[in-house]
């Protein structure tokens, strides 16, 4: 299975999963003419669309698509997504014929309450729950929530390739540089990324191991998360100090 991140609107990723035989699959295509273009030049036939959550950014293309192609829509049980002909909950598991695969499906609450990933063929779907070096904003649900969604993620094996929907790897690894300076997996992960912006290539796909290895968010129980919490007058527990992450991300410039 190829794996293809299509750049959409001001700073998403649609991801396009195709076999050698042209058979692909659409994840969270907020808008149609990337994907379009991409069908018709890589000559693809669309097989499925896969959505994690209701956003428009993330579902604004579907209607499009669906205008020219006869394919099913999975997405989680949210009313928000009137485009969706297969609901899908925690633990199922999504089989296709064409192209041939096999997604389960996890529940993910945090940026939404009904937020779902897909996970199987090597990669893990996840909207925007888990950037690279980041997470997603609780824009619904709680830090505990989101706390135990990334640590539900963070229990796939670490060759997955993390495929979030968002190109915010730069500035997350900035942030995630003031909370572990001395981390020299995040000065090399930043000093990688660096390259492949300038040349105006994605930072993403990116393994779930060196996300583990750089990542704060999924290091809440680091000795340098701990220290950084405990100077920010922090002494809880690992909710507490996941919510502090969250917040000092949330209005840092840097």
């Amino acid at each position: 299975m190829q794996v293809v991140p299509l750049p959409a609107l001001a700073d998403n990723y649609i991801w396009v999963l195709h076999d050698d035989d042209g058979q692909a699959i659409v994840v969270d295509p907020g808008e149609a003419q990337p994907v379009e273009a991409a069908l018709k030049q890589r000559d693809l036939q669309l097989r499925a669309i896969l959505l994690t959550h209701h956003h428009h950014d993330h579902i604004g293309g579907v209607d499009a698509l669906l205008a020219r192609n006869d394919v099913p829509v999975y997405a989680p049980h949210d009313e928000r997504i009137t485009q969706a002909t297969h609901r899908v909950s925690n633990g199922d598991v999504v089989v296709l014929a064409s192209p041939a695969s096999r997604f389960l499906v996890l529940a993910v609450p945090g940026h939404t309450t009904t937020h779902i990933a897909y996970t199987g063929e090597g990669v893990l779907l996840c909207g925007d729950t888990l950037f690279s070096m980041g997470c997603g904003r609780l824009f619904e649900g709680t830090p505990a929530q989101m706390l135990a969604s990334l640590d539900r993620l963070a229990t796939l094996p670490g060759n997955t390739l993390v495929c979030s929907a968002h190109e915010y790897t730069a500035a997350n690894g900035r942030f995630a540089q003031t909370i572990e300076p001395d981390n020299a997996a995040l000065a090399a992960r930043q000093q990688e990324v660096a390259a492949l912006r300038a040349r105006n290539q994605p930072s993403l796909p990116v393994a779930l191991s060196t996300e583990q290895a750089t990542n704060p968010f999924l290091r809440t129980d680091n000795d340098a998360v701990i220290a950084w919490s405990r100077r920010h007058g922090v002494e809880g527990d690992r909710v507490a100090r996941f919510a502090a992450l969250r917040a000092n991300k949330d209005v840092f410039t840097g």
